[in-house]
């Protein structure tokens, strides 16, 4: 009984994260890589180390042998967990599952660490600082890719390895056997495989060349052979490594400074026209652009925008793109599927992105909410995307029905509208009364006094509380707090 509670104590030190051994081990563990880290900076100086130091330095080396040794003895095989199999099946599946486990990247790391215990390979103990790399809070996603990305594409890989070093063995033996009586630099089957590595990886030091006619035949195919491998590699990289990199790119964005974006939540080919139209209204030199969708970038996206691939519906990816630090969010209904399906989307990419904000401590800080603009496509879901969140709400299918029909009865009407909410001409804005005028004071008063120095046809007011009133009376009295609706070339009375 002791002997297992032990086994398991263990198990959970170096195995399971939920506990509290395995957090005091990495806490011991990421003590004593500073300290390495430490020594490391201090080895690189010409100042000659006191003997104590480099007894330090030995002392940690040998607990990080431990550590990984440990790591690796109880590691627990998770075939073993499903399969029954009798004692011989299970004792090769545990030495296997092992071997593999020890082969994992960052384990291979930390053996080449321990290896540095002799002197011609001290430059090794650099190689601990890549242990930063599973705490780093910032690339902990993108090296999870990577590693990943190598261990789903783990047969393509050792494939191509294969056929790699046998090309490497067969040409430094061909190369050894043809030319040890004849060439003087090879004077042993490492010399033949040295020169095979050296070809067939198109390096080609020059430091050994083949002599005989024999020996040239053989260089020759390794050369051809080497310009295949090439290719082959090229290709398992760009296949297996492409999201990988993708997610690190999108890693980058959250990373980054960027502060006062835009960001449109969906996309379908129906979108296009909506981010033309975003770029005719935003300044691009103030305001980065960002697209939140699923999926791979569309080829025809401008490059004005940054694709960010995630799902807007989920919490946990809204982190990708920053909203708290956002200036605004459209969140676009999608045309793949039926209204009421996608309206359902929207209302919860709001709900979602209202819970986030919420719980980010950086929302309590901002001097202007982020505004959020919801598409709606279903009339009777307007309501629901305000409850759940949405500044203003666009019902673009009802808009579009209506300034059809309204068109019928007054002709002309649609081109008019058309024209008013097209950016480049004069276009609808919302804005404040300029300080130069005392409230509170007439509509039409402040109207006419608008017109003649600004050059602006202020058309209605807007109460502090969102309140629209069109065309209001000359003698309506304009309080202090009431913006302006007004048509104009730019924003003139921008706050």
């Amino acid at each position: 009984m002791l002997p297992g509670m032990l086994l398991d104590a263990v198990h959970a030190a170096f195995h399971r994260p939920d506990t509290t051994a395995y957090r005091w081990t990495q806490a011991v563990v990421w003590t004593l890589i500073v300290a390495s880290i430490g020594l490391v900076g201090l080895d690189l100086s010409e100042v000659e180390q006191p003997q104590w130091l480099v007894w330090v330095d030995r002392t940690i080396l040998a607990f990080f042998a431990v550590e990984i040794s440990l790591r690796i003895l109880t590691f627990r095989p998770p075939q073993l967990e499903v399969f029954g199999d009798r004692a011989s099946v299970r004792l090769k599946e545990h030495v296997y599952a092992r071997f593999v486990y020890t082969l994992r990247p960052l384990n291979l790391i930390d053996i080449l660490t321990v290896v540095a215990v002799f002197p011609a390979l001290r430059g090794l103990r650099a190689l601990r600082l890549l242990r930063v790399l599973r705490a780093n809070r910032f690339s902990e996603g993108s090296v999870r890719n990577l590693l990943r990305a190598f261990e789903d594409n783990a047969t393509l890989y050792l494939t191509a390895l294969s056929t790699l070093l046998a090309a490497v063995g067969i040409g430094g033996a061909s190369m050894w056997l043809v030319e040890r009586g004849a060439n003087e630099k090879v004077q042993s089957l490492a010399d033949g495989i040295w020169w095979a590595l050296v070809t067939v990886t198109t390096v080609g030091f020059g430091d050994i060349s083949p002599e005989t006619g024999v020996g040239r035949v053989v260089a020759g195919v390794l050369m051809i052979f080497g310009m295949f491998m090439l290719a082959l590699f090229a290709g398992i990289v760009g296949h297996s490594l492409l999201n990988a990199v993708l997610s690190i790119r999108e890693d980058q964005f959250r990373m980054s400074t960027n502060v006062n974006h835009i960001i449109v939540c969906g996309y379908d080919p129906g979108s296009a026209m909506l981010l033309d139209a975003l770029r005719d209204e935003i300044d691009e030199t103030q305001h980065d652009l960002v697209v939140f969708a699923p999926g791979d970038r569309p080829r025809d996206l401008s490059p004005a925008w940054t694709w960010v691939s995630g799902d807007p519906t989920k919490e946990s990816e809204l982190s990708r793109i920053r909203p708290t630090h956002a200036k605004a969010i459209i969140i676009v209904g999608t045309r793949s599927r039926p209204p009421a399906e996608a309206d359902a989307v929207t209302i919860l990419t709001v709900f979602t992105l209202r819970r986030y904000l919420k719980s980010q401590p950086e929302t309590s800080r901002r001097i202007v909410p982020l505004y959020v603009v919801a598409e709606i496509l279903d009339a009777e879901n307007v309501e629901h995307a305000r409850t759940a969140g949405a500044n203003e709400v666009i019902e673009t299918t009802r808009l579009g029905f209506s300034l059809m029909a309204h068109a019928v009865s007054q002709p002309g009407t649609a081109e008019v509208l058309g024209e008013v909410v097209q950016s480049g001409a004069h276009s609808l804005y919302v804005g404040p009364v300029p300080p130069e005028y005392e409230l509170p004071m007439t509509f039409g008063a402040l109207s006419a006094a608008l017109k003649n120095q600004h050059d602006v046809l202020v058309i209605g007011t807007r109460t502090p509380d969102g309140q629209d009133t069109l065309n209001p009376s000359e003698d309506t009295r304009v309080l202090a707090g009431v913006e302006l609706v007004y048509l104009a070339e730019s924003a003139v009375l921008s706050s």
